[in-house]
């Protein structure tokens, strides 16, 4: 029962790397297509490389697998086969993550992975009746300045941009290393989202809000570290873009039960589940719902509400966040 509840909820997923729905079937089939060398052969090698146990494991082998993403085409195939299964699991909006600077890095340019997610966004507004925005992450563990140019390569892109991010390790790579740049990105009105507190303390939360001017937090575990802000969370209306299973399988919390988003939901923080890397962590955006329902015991009011956070969180216009709330209200007094 809460399993059909949970995935046909009406939801926004704010965090997900689109590098990160690279399915191993997938990878092998684009390897191929495009003449990469990967350290497997087939599908089910592939598949038993998406084992990790931290944060740099699992980069590792993300960087390598996308590799195999070439062309206009691979891009686009990438992102529909995403949405396609987002949409099955309830997804009306979603916001999608992605690095520019691990395609540039490696002689792919803007026009190709901007041409196909392009291609990807449409064919989702109009066949699935999706809302789609894209943001465009920095990699942390990189210099600033590169994340400067990286701006600056993207400025022709500007609409097609709903906000900018962080990712990649935290470790070592504060947000204030980034200070100038999100100045820049907010000049420039790009919304701004951090990943902050999943590897690193409280304090990387505290500095994406106070100098990079986040308004949301991608996983803000460790904020439970600090009850001051907590509060602080809570109080602003801060999101949380929680992702559980990937908590998990990069041993932030060493099972399920032990996680603290009921805790925090339950403290007022604005609370969402997503799927973070789907692909590599074992479930997209239901399977988080549904395990994560399980596991903490979660009422169907628990979810109600984090889908509600997910669209409120979102970074649509007033209209369409008016009608994912109708949409969502209609499912709920139908169920």
């Amino acid at each position: 029962m809460i399993d059909a509840f949970a995935r046909g909820l009406p939801k926004a997923e704010i965090h997900l790397h689109v590098e990160g729905t690279l399915e191993p079937e997938m990878m092998v089939a684009l390897a191929e297509r495009n003449g990469v060398s990967l350290p497997f052969d087939t599908v089910d090698e592939a598949r038993a490389a998406y084992q990790f146990d931290n944060l740099q494991d699992f980069l590792d082998i993300f960087y390598q697998g996308a590799e195999v993403l070439q062309t206009e085409g691979d891009f686009a195939e990438l992102m529909t086969a995403y949405l396609e299964r987002a949409s099955a699991d309830g997804v009306r909006h979603t916001e999608m993550f992605f690095d520019p600077q691990t395609h540039t890095g490696r002689g792919v340019q803007f026009p190709t992975f901007m041409a196909g997610f392009a291609t990807a966004r449409a064919d989702a507004e109009e066949r699935l009746g999706m809302s789609t925005e894209l943001i465009m992450c920095f990699l942390r563990h990189l210099d600033a300045s590169d994340a400067m140019a990286t701006l600056e390569a993207a400025l022709p892109y500007r609409e097609a941009l709903i906000g900018v991010g962080l990712d990649s390790s935290e470790i070592g790579n504060p947000p204030e290393k980034f200070e100038e740049v999100f100045a820049r990105a907010r000049a420039e009105g790009w919304r701004i989202t951090a990943h902050a507190g999943e590897e690193a303390g409280p304090d990387f939360i505290t500095g994406a809000l106070d100098t990079l001017g986040a308004e949301r937090i991608d996983h803000g575990v460790r904020s439970e570290d600090d009850p001051a802000l907590v509060a602080r969370l809570a109080a602003d209306g801060v999101p949380l873009t929680m992702c559980p299973l990937s908590n998990v399988k990069l041993r932030v919390f060493d099972k399920l039960a032990d996680h603290n988003l009921k805790r925090l939901l339950e403290a007022g923080v604005r609370v969402t589940i997503n799927s973070d890397d789907p692909a590599y962590f074992g479930g997209y955006i239901g399977d988080n719902y549904v395990a994560t329902a399980e596991a903490l015991d979660l009422s169907e009011e628990h979810l109600i509400q984090m889908a509600r956070n997910s669209i409120e969180a979102s970074f649509v216009s007033d209209e369409r966040r008016a009608e994912l709330i109708d949409e969502l209200n209609r499912f709920v007094a139908d169920s």
